[in-house]
């Protein structure tokens, strides 16, 4: 009878173990179970900011800094994305730089600066910031009216052109590079009304500068033919300047 007794409770004992080890696993499984749900709602949640549209980039909502207003704005492709990109002239608005002229006509001597921005996908980024590079439009011209300075995009490259009527003109191209835009060339027109003296040519990729001189400069026949020497020389090997370190470009001079 006891051994009977002992069989029962042992099997007793063995039953509860079962039991409670079930239980254990159907606790385990449960808590397992519940895991994926917190994840299909994170991947739901990452799916749907990932499906939220990006505004594209609109240009006529340019921020600009503070202090600034836009003056002039251009487009085209300058890093051969296929894309067009953005470069806008800004003008300072600091009214203490409202000047008198030789007139005694009230002016704005506020300067000009560049922004730049890059395509990438239907958004642009900031790539060059330049804000007080230009004089002012309404500088001084002495007895003659200052030069106008114009922008343009033109096969890939980046131009600042200043024309000075029957003095002539200069002309600075950039072209983006190694994530910065650089000054690769530099031409300058000296004229005497309508006949041209001198031609200047800098390729600073090269290394070479190109002089042209009119040796019919002295004449006093301006339907003279103008017939040019050409004169070509080494430039020192120097870093290509950047568009974002010029900090004026009155004062920028090539020997």
């Amino acid at each position: 009878m006891k051994k009977q007794l002992l069989i029962f409770g042992i099997i007793g004992f063995a039953s509860i173990g079962l039991l409670s080890c079930e239980s254990s696993e159907a606790e385990s499984s449960g808590q397992q179970d519940s895991k994926p749900t917190i994840e299909e709602d994170s991947s739901e949640t990452i799916a749907k900011e990932e499906s939220e549209p990006v505004e594209p980039f609109d240009p006529a909502k340019v921020d600009l800094p503070e202090g600034y207003a836009l003056f002039d704005s251009i487009s085209g492709d300058l890093n051969g994305d296929g894309r067009n990109d953005y470069v806008f002239m800004v003008k300072g608005t600091d009214p203490e730089e409202w000047k008198e002229n030789q007139f005694d006509e009230m002016v704005d001597r506020n300067r000009r600066g560049l922004l730049i921005y890059l395509s990438e996908g239907v958004q642009a980024n900031l790539a060059v910031e330049n804000l007080d590079c230009f004089s002012s439009e309404n500088e001084d011209g002495g007895v003659y009216f200052p030069p106008e300075l114009d922008i343009e995009i033109r096969d890939g490259k980046f131009y600042v052109h200043y024309g000075h009527g029957r003095y002539g003109y200069w002309t600075y191209t950039f072209r983006y590079q190694q994530d910065k835009m650089k000054l690769i060339g530099y031409d300058n027109n000296v004229s005497r009304g309508p006949i041209t003296e001198y031609e200047y040519s800098y390729n600073f990729l090269t290394g070479k500068k190109l002089v042209k001189k009119n040796i019919n400069v002295d004449t006093e026949d301006y339907e003279a033919e103008e017939v040019f020497t050409e004169t070509w020389s080494d430039l020192p090997k120097k870093e290509l300047i950047t568009l974002s370190s010029i900090e004026d470009f009155d004062e920028l001079y090539f020997d």
